[in-house]
């Protein structure tokens, strides 16, 4: 197993004194994906929220590991400080439509990101962004590039969602029912494209999901959330 990239501790969220997420406490490292299940309202997608801060938790620690080797402590970093970390740690929705900007073409979602942060000019980000557009199985990039997220299948919107969470060359990503709203023939394939990308680039992977079938298959680890707890877990293919 490789080092550990991201270490959880006792995580705890509630929302009007009704526990969503209580007491989870996993890591996750290089290379490996770490499925979580359960039902819905079970934890699930708060706990993945939390994890980024995207929401605060209540109590607990999340702990990342940075480029440099060293350990940093989420839950005590300020909206700034936390922006360089959340340029190595990022989200794949459910609804990639929902998440995509309507007026905006997709070679220019894609880019967006490297812009926001200023890691490229606008030249040098529109070509990232084109070759990350290859990367995710979208070739020839011209064919796509000038297109509206409407004008894509579900699928392809899905490749496009997770070719801009790649554009900032993150290290941990979260994939939160991302290939829940795909059918089955398309859900492989998106399946197999976040497979390769995680041998090519080395990804960490947090895989949200409530299809166990897909959690046994893909996921090397598995947690099974109920009422915000770990009831259970083991690796993916010895489980279920």
């Amino acid at each position: 197993m490789a080092d550990p990239l991201l270490e959880v501790t006792g995580l705890y969220k509630s929302f009007d004194g009704a526990t969503a997420v209580d007491n989870v406490s996993f890591t996750v490292s290089e290379s490996e994906t770490l499925g979580i299940v359960g039902e819905s309202g079970s934890g699930k997608t708060t706990l993945a929220r939390c994890v980024l801060r995207a929401i605060d938790p209540d109590q607990g620690i999340v702990r990342f590991r940075t480029y440099d080797g060293e350990w940093t402590k989420l839950h005590d970093k300020t909206d700034d400080e936390l922006i360089p970390l959340r340029q190595q740690m990022q989200m794949v929705f459910q609804d990639p439509l929902a998440c995509l900007n309507p007026a905006m073409t997709v070679v220019d979602a894609i880019a967006d990101p490297l812009l926001i942060h200023g890691l490229a000019s606008p030249a040098m980000a529109r070509e990232q962004a084109r070759q990350l557009l290859e990367r995710v199985g979208l070739a020839p990039a011209e064919r796509y590039q000038n297109r509206l997220p409407r004008q894509l299948s579900g699928g392809q919107q899905q490749r496009v969602a997770i070719a801009r969470a790649l554009a900032l060359e993150p290290r941990v990503v979260i994939c939160d029912e991302s290939v829940s709203m795909l059918d089955a023939e398309v859900q492989a394939e998106v399946l197999s494209l976040l497979r390769d990308l995680q041998h090519q680039l080395g990804l960490a992977k947090i895989f949200v999901t409530h299809d166990l079938s897909v959690a046994s298959g893909f996921c090397h680890r598995v947690i099974v959330l109920d009422k915000g707890r770990i009831v259970e877990e083991g690796p993916g293919d010895r489980l279920f």
